[in-house]
């Protein structure tokens, strides 16, 4: 029985349950993606003295609800979703209904774009590890996987990236630099985060400056 499992059991179930929700996921928010926000909410949470174990859970969990946005092109809230599906599946697994609640709270409240806003440390923590897999040169190349996903031009510069509208044609990898990524290593919760976050953002910037310059044909 699940209700019996100890914890490092139950956390290898919770994986395999989240990892089997990206089985045909597109590779911008694939399982590598939930890997490598695993491994910064380890890291960070280490440094800020976050509780582990719900910064584990909460990672492997974090995404399990973007298929559902996918598929509705943007019209439904994947953190949101993925709280619901969470809620359900830890009803029966053995641990504490605080560390449930803070798991819950941690999966609805990391995205970048709703109104849950991240109350907790561990929810913090896991916010900030997935913006940093958002930005820097891992961020570059997902911005560019997702305009490939959606059937995105290069760059569209005779379009006011404010005005497109996502999961356009135009929702390109500059746009998404432009409107979203430059913005976040001022939204960062922590003090780690926000020291990892400066570093990658400068790479960020040297490389779109350069780009936008390619792309006009200067350099």
């Amino acid at each position: 029985m699940l209700s019996a499992l100890p914890m490092k059991q139950s956390i290898e179930k919770i994986k395999e349950f989240a990892r089997a929700h990206f089985t045909h996921a597109h590779a911008s928010h694939d399982w590598e993606h939930t890997e490598r926000v695993y491994r910064l909410c380890m890291h960070i949470g280490a440094s800020e003295g976050a509780d582990l174990e719900v910064l584990t859970i909460a990672a492997y969990l974090h995404d399990i609800g973007r298929a559902h946005q996918d598929s509705a092109r943007g019209a439904l809230c994947h953190a949101e979703k993925g709280a619901e599906i969470a809620r359900d599946l830890l009803r029966d697994y053995p641990i504490a209904q605080e560390k449930k609640e803070n798991i819950i709270h941690c999966i609805e409240s990391h995205r970048f774009r709703n109104s849950h806003e991240p109350r907790t440390l561990e929810a913090q923590v896991l916010f900030d590890a997935d913006k940093l897999d958002a930005i820097g040169a891992v961020g570059i190349a997902r911005a560019y996987l997702f305009a490939g996903e959606v059937g995105a031009v290069l760059h569209n510069p005779g379009i006011d990236p404010d005005k497109v509208i996502p999961y356009s044609r135009d929702d390109t990898g500059y746009r998404e630099y432009a409107v979203k990524l430059i913005t976040i290593k001022d939204r960062m919760l922590t003090v780690e985060g926000r020291r990892m976050a400066l570093e990658r953002h400068a790479f960020m910037e040297c490389f779109f400056d350069r780009f936008l310059k390619e792309h006009e044909g200067i350099l």
